[in-house]
């Protein structure tokens, strides 16, 4: 029994069993301030709504531990969904559509890497000046205006759902994160992703290559993006330019909330699912409670700092466990 209380303890669900217990807690308080919250519709809907944040946190998650960041993901998928729409509209199949949203998604990854990688520009300002110009080029090839999308075939993958109750997106969305939950955990790829963020001087003595990984992860944030993008197209019926502004920053924020170290080397997909159930809760908690915007702005502004300050503990606690581990074993 010790011993497998030991394990438990051990466990990546032991760490995260205070987020967990945080966002049972969350669900309760909104529950009794709103009755009609803690409904399967409403439960659905948050579900749903995670499906445009949860695929670029996914792809987040990967960049942070590795020690990178994408600021362009919103504007990749809002670009994503006002391609597709008019490619659609002028009578393209759905099938060829989503692999060319794909493939520029890919390529806006390698835009991304090769900024960082060849003229070495910090993560933040390259993908900054990317989400620029992939803003620019959505509002750019729909004239500013929201292209509609009426191929039934490509709505029923944004609005579909299976035995009736669980939304398509959901679904998609649960498989990827247990797909990119396996390759970071269990796969020599997603375990270099450690070693890069914990230092990559010595991931290149350990013979990984930063940038080629570098390039594989901008890669798979930009597919992702664009994934997201695609679906929330398909959901809204119409590709907007100005869609999934701001985006990348409820991302980051789940990610980190979810126990992803800033300074990376440190994270889990698990956290990530956890810490974005919480803030899309307490977003739409805040909403039918007839919230103000600019006052839900700083409530997630508050939280974002919440998760930063928690993640300097963390680090904070981790280090002197190192040091501790190293002066018993002299």
């Amino acid at each position: 029994m010790a011993a497998v209380f030991d394990k438990f303890k051990k466990s990546d669900f032991a760490e995260k069993i205070t987020l967990i217990i945080a966002f049972i807690i969350l669900l309760i308080v909104f529950s009794f301030l709103n009755p009609n919250y803690f409904s399967v519709v409403n439960l659905m809907n948050i579900l749903v709504a995670c499906s445009l944040m949860g695929f670029v946190a996914i792809g987040e998650t990967y960049l942070i531990i590795a020690g990178q960041i994408d600021m362009s993901a919103g504007a990749l998928a809002a670009f994503a969904g006002v391609f597709v729409g008019n490619l659609l509209k002028a009578g393209a199949p759905p099938a060829a559509v989503v692999v060319l949203a794909l493939l520029i998604g890919a390529a806006v990854g390698v835009f991304n890497a090769t900024l960082i990688n060849i003229w070495n520009i910090q993560p933040f300002i390259a993908t900054l000046a990317t989400m620029s110009i992939i803003r620019g080029f959505a509002y750019i090839i729909c004239e500013g205006k929201p292209v509609s999308i009426s191929n039934t075939t490509f709505i029923n993958i944004g609005t579909g759902r299976v035995f009736n109750i669980i939304p398509l997106p959901v679904i998609i969305l649960v498989v990827a994160f247990i797909i990119f939950g396996f390759i970071l955990a269990r796969t020599y790829f997603g375990r270099s992703i450690y070693v890069i963020g914990g230092s990559p001087y010595a991931a290149r003595l350990a013979g990984i290559n930063p940038v080629a990984a570098r390039y594989k992860l901008y890669i798979i944030s930009g597919c992702l993006a664009a994934l997201a993008g695609l679906l929330l197209s398909a959901r809204m019926n119409s590709g907007q330019p100005s869609a999934a502004n701001g985006v990348e920053f409820d991302a980051i924020t789940g990610v980190v909330l979810g126990g992803t170290a800033f300074t990376g080397g440190v994270g889990t997909i698990l956290g990530t699912l956890i810490g974005m159930l919480i803030l899309q809760s307490f977003n739409t908690g805040l909403v039918m409670l007839n919230v103000q915007v600019f006052w839900q702005n700083v409530a997630k502004g508050l939280l974002l700092v919440v998760a930063l300050v928690f993640d300097f503990y963390r680090k904070q606690r981790q280090e002197r466990k190192v040091l501790t581990e190293s002066l018993n074993s002299e």
